[in-house]
């Protein structure tokens, strides 16, 4: 009942109070949950890389990341309580992991920006919320050792650090060696933000949906082609949906 569908992507309509909730109370009762964020420039991508639209639209929870999908889904009449940005979701996680005492495993970014990670995290909550990390650099065939590693640790949650679809792909296609992981999410460049190899936006222009630009002016070469193209792809989009044309 709380999911919609709009572009050919299931989000559900939960607020971050909501999700936390629930990701806590499937970690008590021992259940799993396979989360997914959704944002403009994802949502464009998988109109047409189906294997990520499967990854994406068979997730547990799948929540909206970016401010673009929330305006989008209030345009089509589909209206989403509020965005649940995935970086936000992840720290509130591991501070719900250092009360709760929950191990989690952090997979992704270079060598040094993950052991970064995971020291911050260790000083401020405590190294017994760390089950274990691996950069994310690795062979296909190593995927396999990499999930069973990372059930075997004991850890109850899972933090993917890697560009889409890879992280999407990664987390559906080892989906039942992770089952014994209770949630299991892709976060992204969130480990180089809390690293600090990159600064996020200000809140006021998160709030008012800049965030992509603010991300855009720190690597314009590398990133202009994802937000600007991007985005132009989603409105589109957006309107093709509302208007039938």
């Amino acid at each position: 009942m709380n999911r919609i569908n709009i572009l050919n992507t299931a989000i559900d309509n939960f607020s971050m109070e909501e999700t936390l909730e629930k990701v806590v109370k499937a970690i008590e009762r021992k259940e799993h949950l396979h989360h997914v964020v959704v944002n403009a420039g994802k949502m464009v991508s998988m109109q047409k890389d189906l294997q990520l639209r499967e990854s994406v639209n068979n997730s547990h929870i799948i929540n909206a990341d970016g401010q673009a999908v929330v305006w989008a889904s209030r345009f089509l009449g589909k209206p989403l309580k509020e965005r649940v940005a995935g970086i936000d979701l992840m720290e509130n996680l591991v501070d719900s992991a250092g009360k709760h005492h929950h191990k989690i495993f952090f997979f992704g970014a270079k060598e040094n920006i993950v052991k970064n990670v995971v020291k911050l995290y260790s000083e401020k909550y405590g190294a017994d919320i760390v089950a274990g990390y691996r950069n994310g650099y690795f062979k296909k065939e190593d995927e396999k050792k990499i999930a069973k590693q990372i059930a075997d640790s004991g850890a109850q949650i899972l933090f993917v650090a890697m560009s889409s679809p890879k992280k999407e792909n990664f987390l559906f296609d080892n989906r039942a060696v992770l089952a014994k992981v209770n949630f299991i999410m892709g976060v992204g460049g969130s480990f180089d933000v809390v690293a600090g190899k990159v600064k996020r936006a200000p809140l006021f222009m998160q709030k008012v949906g800049l965030e992509w630009f603010y991300r855009f002016i720190q690597e314009p070469k590398r990133m202009w082609k994802r937000y600007l193209i991007g985005n132009t792809k989603f409105i589109i989009m957006v309107f093709r949906e509302r208007f039938k044309f």
